[in-house]
């Protein structure tokens, strides 16, 4: 694939704009200047170097982002600012779509793929991805909520009870006897908050940590982003 092509395929502007960049000395590899748009490189395992910031390559993007609380999971948010502001341009003009949506409020792992098949099959109801959430409950989560949350409670405008394919006390952050980690396969609007309402308890804080198999990094800050492994990686 010709140099500029790489450059356009990772979103680094117009096909013009990423011809100038690599012309215009801006593009490096492993510390050696290419300046011939058309050199012909294979993609796989290239890190570029664009305008002394280094970019490996990945012809369909997977990251994932450690959403914060007060960002909306919308391009158009209303009222807060937009989790994709947090995302670099060339992500943006890739048009990468997150997978799902967390909450206002909610924090965690949030994923972002430009692969429509991917981001198809993660989001299906079919595909019964699971989900964990830590929350952190204003009352003490009891064994008779524990174990009704796990037979299954009716919520408002839902045909069908709901149940957590797994529920178990979480001590993290501020957990302990309030703390409480759900496993659910379906997405449905507010589901947790809903769900520990329904048994007589009110979520506090929401925290979700791994989506299918993918785990939310341990040393990913607040806000951050990074490069999960290729989408070769199955999250269901």
């Amino acid at each position: 694939m010709k140099l500029a092509q790489i450059l356009f395929s990772q979103g680094f502007g117009t096909r013009r704009a990423c011809e100038g960049l690599v012309a215009g000395g801006y593009v490096a590899i492993d510390g050696v200047l290419h300046d011939d748009p058309s050199e012909d490189l294979a993609p796989e395992g290239l890190v570029l170097n664009v305008e002394g910031r280094d970019w490996p390559v990945h012809l369909k993007a997977l990251v994932a982002l450690n959403k914060p609380a007060g960002y909306e999971c919308s391009k158009k948010p209303k009222h807060h600012p937009s989790v994709y502001s947090l995302l670099p341009a060339p992500l943006l003009r890739r048009d990468v779509q997150a997978v799902g949506r967390l909450d206002e409020d909610t924090t965690g792992l949030l994923l972002f793929t430009d692969d429509g098949q991917l981001l198809h099959r993660w989001t299906s109801p079919r595909h019964h991805v699971p989900k964990v959430y830590d929350a952190s409950c204003k009352h003490p989560v009891t064994p008779e909520q524990f174990a009704r949350l796990l037979a299954g409670v009716v919520l408002l405008d839902e045909p069908e009870p709901v149940r957590a394919l797994a529920a178990e006390p979480w001590d993290g952050a501020a957990g302990g006897l309030h703390g409480i980690r759900l496993t659910l396969a379906e997405g449905k609007y507010h589901q947790v908050k809903r769900m520990l309402a329904a048994v007589g308890n009110r979520v506090e804080a929401l925290h979700r940590s791994r989506f299918g198999k993918l785990a939310l990094p341990a040393d990913l800050a607040p806000g951050a982003w990074c490069w999960l492994p290729g989408t070769h990686v199955v999250a269901d």
